[in-house]
């Protein structure tokens, strides 16, 4: 039996499993331990990973980053009946940082990198 390396990814994955009790984390997390097997196993063709990583952060406005900008922008925004509770100006402020978090994680500059190393797979 070989021995697995442990990589980043496992360690981030290790320490997010702490979140897994809130609602779909759980299943965000087993999503990417599937993913990160299938690269490493091979399952994946050349067209599926670049279209992998191009989803995951490669396309700034219709990628899973974009996506979890705005669901945090979402979780911190009046929409979110557990924050009535707050004053009024620690709603504002979570939605305002909220709303910074969306502006500064779709800035396509973040997505470059990613954007480059799809289209540098990509076999069109």
């Amino acid at each position: 039996m070989t021995a697995t390396r442990v990589t980043e990814l496992d360690n981030v994955l290790d320490d997010l499993t702490g979140l897994s009790w809130l609602p779909g984390i759980a299943q965000i997390l087993d999503g990417i331990r599937k993913a990160q097997t299938a690269i490493s196993q091979g399952d994946l063709t050349t067209d599926a990973t670049q279209t992998l990583i191009a989803g995951i952060a490669g396309s700034a406005g219709a990628d899973l980053i974009t996506a979890l900008a705005h669901l945090t922008a979402h979780a911190a925004s009046g929409v979110n009946p557990s924050l009535r509770t707050l004053p009024l100006d620690q709603q504002k402020d979570a939605q305002r940082y909220g709303e910074l978090v969306v502006y500064d994680l779709s800035d396509p500059k973040l997505h470059q990198a990613a954007s480059e190393a799809s289209a540098a797979i990509s076999s069109y």
